[in-house]
């Protein structure tokens, strides 16, 4: 716990909490996961569950509520149980702890019975950190007698909307995860979600029996996101436009309503040249885990959806997700949305919306054997993405305004604020097309009722005598398809409605009599010029930088973490996300000291991947030189405490350091332990270092100095400047490469630990 707590235990406190572990969560928070502070209400979501407390927390995607359990599990005795309902995803979210440095695991049905038996010993032994598990096993008598033997640090439920019977990710046995608290009352326990109104949030609190838990409500605003609705108009058309001009090259994701869909859009798209996989329920297991790893761990990989995909998905370089078809409610579109840009780099919403979705959402609603309030939730939920559809106000604030948050001014960043849309005062226009179809005899879709409107002088048209109604020809100041937006709004108002039965026709509802009576006015969208569907300048790919000399190093440096994620087996952003390598290429780190305060960069990661990181950054300053407007590096935050004994975490003392420390206290000198290892000496010194800093190790028995050259090695670090206290290559440079830099890497370490 934070030396903030550590002094006496507040009334309420966990007494299970241990005062002299030292670290705080700030120095978790940049240690382990390389972040100079908490976003929003974070640390007092950690605070309250390392005193014990419950807590509600509803987070944007990509708003960090992962760390709101991860920092109190490595803070708190025990291990924390993290309930996840997707088992195809725990590798990935294990592999990325296990790159921190933290001991994770996951046991599911993709384990072997000897890597559960596995995975079950180590968390028998106390060597387990977090443990991922799928409800449907952590119900199991067997998995619940298991944890009775072992100290529970928390339980973590993620993706806590499922419990919803009203949502559209509704999991039965989430209603069960009540029985954790009558079981274990002291363990505190931690729901989490992006996705949940009002009553959603109160469902959750009723059914996991968290009535005493703080509720922690975030924004839900994702400001880098850019929401845009077109009119839907040859959509795979569409599709590929914005593909090619936006998003050449980006990894995202299409949603389609249907299987068939997915298919045949998945197929358009390969045959295009695009690296596009298909995933839906009706493929095989391994089908969809092959597309889903290959989707994680490459780059530019776009899939074709239906909603089977998604829900979990940890990919933080997802530039854009397009809505071929409309979700079933604003939460599933805001929750689908929310898998673009989860690093907070620029990210695109793209979604076609035209009448045949509106008719087609409607029918499944009506012919669902659900119970009738069940249907009346979903028409409702409908008509709110109507609502948003069909808006001239700025997107964002539409969007928030349905999770009961406001935003004073509109975002500058959806199609409406970027590409305005007029009102216009459709009174007349609606009384015509009304008024035809009631002339029609209430019998025909849009585009018969359209030509009637228009005069065309067709056979059908004669054959019916509706070249002799009174609405024939009269709606001839507007274009086919200026009256087919008159006629989706119509619909979308509730003014007309779509006879499923009678093959689409349309039919007037009793909300449109005052309207033709002349006692109601109706105002209207002007749907913007296909031409101007872009909605204006792109948001996507802004990560990727347009001069030549930056955009050489920028793929530099994706180029080899691709090659450290092939050597590991793990999707490139576990290694770094985009965001973090972005700062390199701006801010050109030249050391460790300066590349530790790149955002993303914890101690371990800084041990495995800085060297060569840096080895990338100059070798091109080699070539191109150093940009003369580089910026300052952000400043340093506080050094953490190193950790003491009692818990440790894998912090560099992985398998590989381990082995380096038993041959150097059995009196093996470097050089021979590099020899007999297969690695090089700064490798060997840099585990020695780790183990200096962890106190597994002393500064004297890891290298051949005196005191007197310790002591003015020391002093040589003490005359940097305040702003890097610790570089390395000043000191290097002071003794005229006397000692190594490892040898210096140790006495900086011994410094630290101090």
């Amino acid at each position: 716990m934070g030396p903030e707590m550590s002094a006496q235990k507040g009334p309420g406190l966990d007494p299970g909490l241990d005062p002299g572990l030292d670290q705080g969560p700030e120095e978790i928070l940049r240690r382990i996961f390389g972040y100079p502070s908490f976003r929003g209400a974070q640390r007092e979501v950690v605070e309250r569950v390392l005193q014990g407390g419950d807590a509600l927390v509803l987070m944007p995607t990509g708003g960090g509520k992962s760390l709101c359990y991860q920092i109190p599990a490595l803070l708190r005795p025990g291990t924390g149980i993290v309930i996840s309902p997707l088992i195809a995803l725990m590798q990935d979210q294990v592999d990325a702890l296990r790159q921190l440095g933290v001991r994770a695991a996951f046991l599911n049905s993709s384990l072997s019975p000897a890597d559960q038996w596995h995975v079950e010993q180590a968390l028998l032994a106390g060597d387990l950190d977090l443990l991922y598990v799928a409800p449907e096993r952590l119900l199991t008598e067997r998995f619940l007698d298991l944890l009775d033997r072992v100290p529970i640090a928390l339980f973590a439920i993620d993706e806590a909307h499922c419990v919803s019977q009203w949502g559209h990710d509704f999991r039965p046995e989430y209603t069960q995860l009540d029985r954790l608290h009558a079981r274990w009352p002291a363990v505190p326990r931690i729901a989490l979600t992006a996705t949940a109104d009002a009553p959603t949030r109160r469902e959750i609190l009723e059914r996991l029996e968290l009535a005493a838990a703080a509720q922690f409500v975030g924004s839900f605003d994702r400001p880098n996101i850019r929401y845009r609705v077109v009119e839907k108009d040859q959509p795979r058309r569409q599709l590929l436009a914005f593909l090619r001009d936006e998003h050449a090259g980006d990894c995202g994701i299409v949603y389609c309503l249907s299987r068939r869909k997915v298919e045949e859009t998945a197929e358009l798209l390969r045959g295009q040249g695009l690296n596009a996989l298909a995933y839906h329920a009706g493929m095989t297991a391994e089908q969809r885990r092959a597309n889903q790893a290959e989707f994680l761990r490459g780059d530019g990989v776009i899939v074709v959806a239906t909603i089977a995909f998604g829900m979990g998905i940890d990919k933080p370089d997802v530039r854009f997700v397009a809505h071929l078809d409309l979700p079933k409610s604003l939460e599933a579109y805001y929750q689908e949305t929310g898998r673009a840009g989860r690093d907070g780099l620029p990210a695109d919403a793209w979604m076609t919306y035209g009448l045949g979705d509106l008719v087609l959402l409607r029918r499944l609603i009506e012919d669902s054997p659900s119970e009738e309030r069940f249907k009346r939730v979903e028409l409702h939920k409908l008509n709110a993405l109507l609502g948003y559809c069909e808006s001239t106000q700025c997107r964002r604030q539409v969007l928030l305004g349905y999770f009961g948050e406001s935003l004073e001014e509109p975002c500058g960043n959806c199609d409406t604020c970027l590409t305005p849309v007029e009102r216009w005062d459709g009174t007349l226009a609606a009384q015509k097309a009304l008024s035809c179809i009631y002339r029609t005899e209430q019998r025909f879709g849009v585009n018969y009722l359209i030509e009637v409107l228009r005069g065309a002088q067709s056979e059908r048209i004669r054959r019916f005598g509706h070249d002799r109604v009174s609405t024939f020809g009269i709606g001839q100041e507007l274009s086919a398809d200026q009256w087919k937006s008159v006629y989706r709004q119509l619909v979308a108002a509730g003014l007309a409605s779509v006879d499923v039965e009678g093959h689409g026709a349309l039919r007037l509802t009793e909300q449109s009599r005052p309207v033709l009576r002349g006692e109601s006015r109706v105002w209207l969208r002007r749907d913007p010029e296909r031409r101007r569907q872009g909605g204006g300048p792109r948001a996507g790919s802004a990560e990727a930088p347009l001069d030549p000399e930056s955009a050489l190093l920028w793929e530099r440096l994706r180029a080899y973490r691709r090659e450290l994620a092939q050597q590991q087996g793990v999707p490139p952003y576990v290694i770094f996300s985009d965001a973090t390598l972005r700062e390199m290429r701006i801010y050109r780190p030249r050391d460790g000291g300066e590349l530790g305060r790149i955002s993303g960069v914890g101690v371990v990661k800084l041990e495995r991947y800085g060297e060569g990181f840096l080895r990338v950054l100059a070798d091109h300053a080699a070539e191109h030189g150093r940009p003369a407007d580089c910026p300052p590096l952000p400043d340093a935050p506080t050094r953490a405490t190193p950790a003491r004994e009692g818990r440790t975490w894998d912090l560099g003392l992985s398998a590989t350091v381990r082995e380096t420390l038993a041959l150097c206290r059995a009196g093996v000198d470097v050089a021979s332990i590099a020899e007999r290892r297969g690695i090089k000496v700064t490798t060997v010194y840099s585990h020695l270092a780790r183990c200096i800093e962890e106190g597994a190790l002393g500064l004297r028995e890891a290298v051949p100095l005196g005191e007197d050259e310790i002591g003015a090695i020391r002093y040589a670090f003490e005359q940097l400047a305040p702003d890097s206290p610790f570089t390395l290559k000043p000191v290097y440079e002071a003794f005229q490469g006397q000692y190594d830099y490892g040898v210096l890497r140790c006495v900086r370490a011994a410094m630290t630990a101090d």
